[in-house]
């Protein structure tokens, strides 16, 4: 039993029970041996009394090991100390307010270093310790950050921490470890802690004039870069503000009904009614902002009164139409559509009762409503051919993402449909040369011609480029360093779901490698971790969960998310383990000499 407690002289082993499911152990300390006291550390042997400590320790031949341990309560001898009494600590077994010994709190620590909340309480039920994942985290929490180096290459951005409420973030771009964060977006506070942390030569952000104004005031000497992410996603975006102006030009991407029939007319802006509530609410909410700004007003202020964000203000205030703002209802789908030929088929044999139709449909497998079939045949009714299923024209965010993917990802639905499109609209056709041109400068990281690009931009006559061209003269430095160095702030992984092609493809040179062969990975593997307790694994976790638990106190929305939804179910969940070695073993490291801006 010695090897149970080892170095540990102070303690004696009464007994020992073993039973198939636990091993008790009971001990107790010994008597007349001086303690420190917990105020002010001084020794005294002076017994007040005893009280019995339940400790549980790391498992012993696969069982719970639990040590019933008898513990002094001493009087502390000091005048001057606030403590009358003070229970004695056993250094390498008890801690202060503890029922766990230091081995099975680092053993706990080590797992939840490595799987978080509840992969690591998964992994301890194999270990046959119960614990929660509340617990794991509970104790990841209270693991040291290790001491704050200032990085050379620094990276900054900004994430949304719960409405409209937004942090920023400090990253080291070379090891791409989170260094701080903190709530809200300020120049003063950036240009503070980069005083206070001296040494950061290399800058990545965004094309937000907070933060560059908050280098520029910190460290002077820096280099800025804009990141590529941000540049192609701000383009993206302008771009589906063109298609969203030009909503009456998309229905020209469908292919004609009939071999002889025209492709369909643009619809004239003018001529188009709303016949949805949400049309109708679109309608009016832009003609009470336009009324309010025409006044006078600033943006603030008819955002206060009408209870609405200054954002969505300036968007109706840019929009010349209504029609510009208004949300498209998502795509159905109707589970009848692969039936429609056989009800055309029965009605022609002279069957005109929709609900033998109905019944003659659920043999076959249908499992809709009898009132769905009935509307479907109602045209029937008044000589009118059958409502075939039609496809419906791209929506804005759809034609942008046509435009922004590379010509090798599109698919040959987007290659039959983009051409028509872009030869009746001759404003998405000039939108999609320059952002051709723009991806080549990303794609062979030349920015000699940004300048003429800037000048065409400036000169294409659309309203959106107009601003970007504007904006990123304005930071034209930190725009070409972004062009020609490989340093950004995300990895350039293919976007999991395709409403992020958009704002994240700009596509490369290289086609679509075949399933056979493999696509070489955009970095190199992570690195192993020295140990399962790895200092900066360390750093990680507690990060993750003191910006998800103690900072923020919200549900976190991580910014640039597929979907948008919110992380706060998996705060206490595993954080999964990919986005934890990709931070950890990332060595997208930048070039060791950054060209000079042009």
């Amino acid at each position: 039993m010695a090897s149970l407690l080892p170095q540990l002289s102070d303690v004696l082993v009464v007994s020992v029970e073993v039973s198939d499911s636990v091993v008790a152990v009971h001990a107790r300390t010994r008597s007349g041996v001086p303690a420190g006291c917990t105020g002010c550390g001084q020794l005294s042997a002076w017994c007040h009394s005893r009280y019995a400590r339940r400790l549980s320790d790391v498992t012993l031949a696969g069982r719970p090991l639990l040590i019933d341990l008898s513990v002094r309560r001493l009087y502390c001898e000091s005048a001057t100390c606030p403590k009358v009494t003070f229970a004695e600590q056993v250094p390498g077994l008890t801690m202060r307010y503890q029922r766990r010994t230091p081995r099975l709190q680092g053993l706990v620590e080590d797992v939840g270093v490595m799987l978080a909340g509840r992969g690591g309480s998964r992994m301890l039920r194999i270990l046959n310790i119960k614990l929660s994942r509340a617990a794991v985290l509970s104790q990841l929490m209270r693991v040291p950050l290790p001491a704050l180096v200032a990085p050379r290459v620094l990276g900054v951005d900004d994430f949304a921490l719960y409405g409209n409420t937004y942090g920023t973030i400090l990253v080291d771009a070379t090891t791409r470890l989170p260094l701080t964060l903190w709530e809200g977006r300020d120049a003063e506070r950036l240009g503070r802690w980069l005083r206070e942390h001296p040494g950061v030569e290399v800058a990545c952000r965004d094309g937000s004039r907070t933060y560059r104004q908050g280098i520029t005031a910190g460290a002077p000497d820096a280099v800025q870069v804009s990141d590529r992410f941000h540049l192609w996603q701000g383009l993206s975006r302008r771009v589906q503000d063109i298609a969203s102006a030009h909503r009456g030009c998309l229905p020209t991407a469908l292919p004609p009904i009939s071999d002889t029939a025209p492709a369909p007319v643009e619809e004239t802006v003018e001529n188009t009614t709303e016949d949805t509530r949400a049309e109708r609410h679109a309608r009016r909410l832009f003609e009470a902002v336009q009324a309010l700004t025409r006044a006078g007003r600033s943006h603030s202020s008819v955002a206060r009164e009408l209870g609405l964000n200054r954002r969505t203000v300036s968007k109706y205030v840019r929009a010349r139409t209504w029609q510009e703002v208004v949300r498209r209802p998502p795509r159905k789908f109707s589970t009848l559509d692969a039936y429609l030929d056989y009800l055309q088929q029965r009605w022609d044999e002279g069957q005109h009762s929709a609900k033998i139709l109905h019944e003659e449909l659920q043999i076959k497998g249908y499992l809709g409503h009898y009132q769905r079939v009935k509307m479907a045949v109602a045209p029937l009714r008044r000589g009118l051919p059958i409502d075939e299923p039609r496809e419906r024209p791209p929506s804005p965010r759809e034609a942008a993402r046509w435009i922004t993917n590379h010509p090798h990802r599109r698919s040959p639905h987007i290659n039959d449909r983009l051409p028509r499109l872009l030869d009746h609209c001759p404003e998405l056709r000039t939108a999609h040369d320059l952002v051709r041109r723009f991806a080549a400068m990303l794609d062979n990281r030349d920015a000699t011609s940004l300048p003429e690009w800037l000048d065409d931009l400036a000169n294409s006559g659309l309203a959106p480029l107009i601003g970007l061209a504007r904006a990123l003269r304005e930071d034209r430095a930190a725009v070409t360093q972004g062009i020609t160095t490989p340093l950004q702030l995300r990895g350039q992984r293919r976007p999991h779901h395709r409403r992020q092609a958009a704002e994240t493809d700009h596509g490369g040179t290289r086609q679509r490698p075949s399933p056979q062969t493999p696509r070489r990975p955009d970095r190199p593997p992570p690195a192993p971790l020295r140990r399962p307790a790895d200092h900066l694994t360390k750093m990680i976790s507690t990060y993750e969960n003191l910006a998800r638990a103690d900072l923020v106190h919200h549900p976190v929305r991580v910014s640039g998310s597929p979907s948008g939804t919110p992380r706060s179910r998996q705060t206490a969940q595993t954080t999964r383990s990919e986005p934890l070695r990709s931070m950890v073993g990332g060595q997208a490291s930048p070039s060791a000499r950054l060209p000079a801006p042009n």
